[in-house]
């Protein structure tokens, strides 16, 4: 297929698992309703919750996760394929897994990708995250087959790491989800510059869901996006309940890729301390 309506759903989860559902099958009943044929949910859309005894994130084992089962009868009633954008999934281990789920139009899992990189930071307001110390990094990238081609999946923190999404596009995708729950500081600075660049290196679609408001002591930046691979912002969800939407024509990545086609343009290269000499004849 050539061409695509995608959604990004846009809600703010809270500790209620029931009333965070609601709120977002509410959101992808109207999505499709709009003509939406793939719809993908923020980063831990069905629960988040942040307090002075952790992060609550509704983790359970994927056999038995509400949230999953929920959102799979979603999937077959609507007949849509579903990004999950994230849920959190007890393996047993230790530490947890923050994992995206992608659904057929039947409910069926076609794909998962365990979030690799860890938002564990410093900011200078005071606000502090340590995302290592109850989730586990996974250590596959996934470009999972859909009817529109390849689609590259990640969450959240992902974004700030470009060889991630390059390799991805190089695998094979032609739209790379980004499920968040940016915070509304970095996401004020950095959320719409760096998912831009990620479409413009890549010559890809980016559907990147993002959650909007309080979560107890954590904010949330909103501005659920789909973004062009030439980069323009094709739809932007603002603050507040709602989604992006807009159709997708996958021409548009070839089209791109054609005009600067950096994905073949890879070169082999050493980094050096300044001193080398310059590979030139002097006079």
């Amino acid at each position: 297929m050539t061409t695509l309506k995608a959604a990004c759903i846009q809600n703010s989860a809270q500790a209620d698992i029931d009333a965070s559902l609601a709120e977002a099958e509410d959101l992808t009943n109207q999505a499709v309703a709009a003509g939406a044929e793939l719809v993908c949910l923020p980063e831990f859309f069905g629960c988040l919750n942040s307090s002075d005894d952790g992060l609550n994130t509704g983790a359970a084992p994927e056999d038995q996760h509400p949230i999953l089962e929920r959102f799979r009868g979603v999937a077959q009633t609507q007949k849509i394929w579903t990004l999950l954008g994230s849920i959190a999934v007890d393996t047993g281990e230790e530490r947890i897994r923050n994992r995206s789920i992608l659904l057929t139009p039947a409910g069926e899992i076609a794909a998962r990708y365990d979030k690799i990189h860890m938002f564990d930071v410093n900011l200078k307001n005071g606000e502090t995250y340590r995302e290592s110390a109850q989730f586990a990094p996974g250590g596959d990238a996934v470009v999972a087959e859909t009817p529109w081609g390849g689609l590259g999946m990640t969450v959240c923190y992902d974004l700030r790491f470009a060889y991630l999404y390059r390799a991805l596009a190089q695998a094979g995708a032609s739209i790379l989800t980004v499920p968040a729950a940016f915070m509304r500081t970095t996401g004020q600075a950095h959320w719409h510059v760096l998912a831009r660049a990620r479409a413009i290196e890549t010559g890809c679609f980016v559907l990147a869901p993002c959650q909007y408001g309080q979560h107890g002591k954590a904010v949330t930046y909103g501005h659920s996006l789909i973004i062009a691979p030439w980069g323009e912002v094709l739809s932007d969800a603002g603050d507040g309940a709602g989604f992006a939407i807009a159709d997708l024509d996958m021409e548009k990545v070839s089209e791109a890729r054609k005009m600067v086609p950096a994905l073949q343009h890879d070169r082999p290269f050493t980094v050096t301390n300044g001193a080398a000499t310059p590979n030139r004849d002097v006079a």
